[in-house]
């Protein structure tokens, strides 16, 4: 029987965001990380599972597989596996994963159908290769990138080390054509140990330490982000300078001398929190003012129209606002999973245009493309009877109408439709929804389920053919990465998505794209003459966004969600449950509890 299709496997592996992306033809049949099977928060370490997901869910096997591209910012990738041979690296191979790996065909795998590539280089293929442009340029800003000596793109010479890593990295696109402009490096840092990220004189990698200086956690941009309309400006000296298009970051003089430490007392409470949102308003200021620089010389250089972003550095949605408005482009877009999840998509587009030298025929249009879970699926997820005790389960023949109800009445929602998002943000398949129409609605998600900072804020989910008059600029967001001003007359009609800037961190929503939430924004609309609705992601603080059915039902037990929709099922909490649900958690783990119901054990990925 005659092979149907070409398949290409892409993979970020072995440190954060540990991630699969598998194409069809060309197309991105599926994509997972790590984290939503293993809900283990920036998962590491081996990509089995990842593997296995895409597999499973396609009905093949690795036989079936054209080509694997791999990367890992550390070293290349079978230099990193050679040195796990002899060398015990339990931060990038757990323990318990290190057998396992040492068996699997793909791990040192000397086959010419696996290769590896670097890692902008990998960034910018995720950017342009799915983007809907013919041609414009790339630009790429992260924390931390491969070795100058690792950097496989020929690329301006602008004297850096082999030990230096990438930071920046611009390109120039024509079909499958892609061209470096210019990389900017980073030089090796003088630090304790394994410290030298903190300390490199990068964007992203400045970033970083000043959210490790406030949060105690190098991957606390986000929050980092939202700390900072609360700064006073002018504060804190900047933390870069910019002169003749050379970045150069000062080193930290005793004025920054007030770090987050872990000493028992309680974060919000500390008397050091000015300082903390001082800080944070200058770096944000000063990234924003160097990304805005660098987008325009990239115009200028090339006249280009278009913009593609990646890069971690990509999730910063306020920035990301201001080089749509500011930076002279026509169109601006920006790869909905920037950060290093979504180096298996740009892995797997390499594979595709650059060595198998097909033809660029697919624009990522949205961003839901994990696997599809059956009616089945969800039923089973509610079948073990220490859950169903819990809850009345019902089927709507409108569950759009019926939840919009739900939420007029300030209900919180947990709901859980088609394939999962990639990337960070909840898009609408895996999320909490509520009206914003009261401000302390904000306080009750908290509360209740997400449990993080109230400075943080919460982003709004609008129709998209009613967001310009609610959100100034023309710029469209389709995946919650840019920040846009509320519109003064409808600040205190949404008040619980207005951050105290003002701004938004807003998401569009097309029927073409999302029929199901579509259709819930127009049935609470007419039910109450706003377009706009609470979304956040569907998991508690520290965990990562749900994935399976069960996921969904353990989180809304252990959670003050009122009710869960899943597909066209509607789930609330009786009586019973202010009484089970404790004694599950003293004697058990309701998610192991809940898991325990499905006909093969498994978590439905592999």
């Amino acid at each position: 029987m005659p092979k149907q299709h070409i398949y290409v496997l892409g993979l970020n592996v072995y440190d954060h965001d540990v991630s699969a992306c598998l194409l069809r033809d060309g197309a991105i049949a599926y994509a997972i990380s790590k984290e939503r099977i293993t809900r283990e928060k920036h998962a590491s370490g081996f990509y089995k599972e990842v593997v296995d997901y895409c597999l499973s869910a396609e009905g093949i096997t690795l036989d079936d597989v054209d080509l694997v591209v791999r990367n890992s910012y550390i070293l290349p990738v079978p230099e990193m596996e050679e040195r796990m041979l002899h060398q015990d690296m339990p931060g990038f191979l757990p323990i318990a994963e290190r057998n396992e790996a040492i068996k699997h065909p793909l791990f040192r795998s000397k086959s010419d159908k696996v290769v590896s590539i670097s890692h902008h280089l990998a960034h910018a293929y995720s950017a342009f290769a799915v983007s809907p442009f013919k041609d414009g340029v790339v630009m790429i800003v992260d924390g931390v990138g491969n070795y100058q000596a690792d950097a496989m793109e020929s690329h301006p010479q602008d004297g850096a080390s082999p030990l230096a890593r990438e930071s920046e990295s611009y390109y120039r696109f024509e079909d499958t054509r892609l061209e470096c402009l210019k990389k900017v490096y980073m030089e090796p840092a003088r630090g304790l140990l394994s410290d030298e990220f903190y300390n490199m004189p990068g964007l992203g990698a400045l970033y970083s330490r000043v959210s490790t200086y406030v949060f105690g956690d190098w991957n606390k941009c986000g929050e980092l982000m939202g700390l900072a309309p609360y700064g006073r400006h002018g504060q804190v000296g900047s933390l870069l300078e910019m002169k003749d298009g050379e970045l150069h970051v000062p080193f930290w003089g005793s004025d920054n001398q007030q770090p987050f430490v872990l000493d028992g007392g309680s974060w919000d409470k500390s008397p050091t929190m000015q300082h903390w949102q001082d800080i944070a308003w200058r770096v944000q200021d000063d990234t924003e003012n160097v990304l805005l620089a660098r987008a325009r010389w990239l115009r200028e250089t090339t006249s280009a129209k278009n913009l593609c972003v990646a890069g971690g550095v990509a999730l910063n949605c306020v920035a990301n606002g201001r080089i749509a408005r500011e930076a002279g482009f026509e169109n601006v877009w920006i790869q909905p999973a920037a950060g290093d999840d979504g180096i298996a998509i740009g892995c797997a587009y390499y594979g595709w245009l650059e060595v198998l030298k097909q033809r660029r025929s697919f624009v990522m249009e949205h961003a839901y493309v994990g696997r599809r879970y059956s009616d089945a699926e969800v039923a089973a997820a509610l079948q073990n009877f220490l859950v169903r005790i819990q809850v009345d389960v019902r089927r709507s023949d409108d569950i759009c109408r019926d939840t919009a109800k739900l939420l007029a009445d300030q209900r919180v929602i947990g709901w859980f439709q088609g394939p999962s998002e990639f990337g960070p943000r909840a898009l609408g398949n895996r999320s909490l929804i509520a009206d914003p129409r009261k401000a302390e609605m904000k306080d009750i998600l908290n509360s209740r389920v997400k449990h993080r900072q109230a400075f943080r804020p919460f982003a709004p989910i609008v129709l998209a053919e009613r967001m310009r008059d609610i959100f100034e600029g023309e710029e469209d967001s389709p995946y919650m990465l840019i920040a846009k001003p509320v519109r003064p007359e409808w600040r205190d009609k949404i008040p619980a998505i207005v951050h105290v800037d003002g701004s938004a961190r807003v998401q569009s929503v097309r029927e073409e794209t999302n029929p199901m939430l579509y259709r819930l924004l127009k049935a609470f609309d007419a039910l109450t003459g706003v377009p706009v609705l609470i979304n956040t992601s569907f998991n508690v603080k520290g965990e990562p966004i749900i994935e399976t059915p069960q996921d969904a039902v353990s989180c809304f037990l252990t959670t003050g969600i009122d009710h869960l929709v899943l597909h066209d099922t509607l789930v609330s909490k009786t009586t019973m449950h202010k009484v089970v649900t404790p004694v599950m958690t003293t004697f058990g783990d309701v998610a192991t509890i809940v898991s325990s119901t499905t006909q093969d054990g498994s978590r439905g990925g592999g």
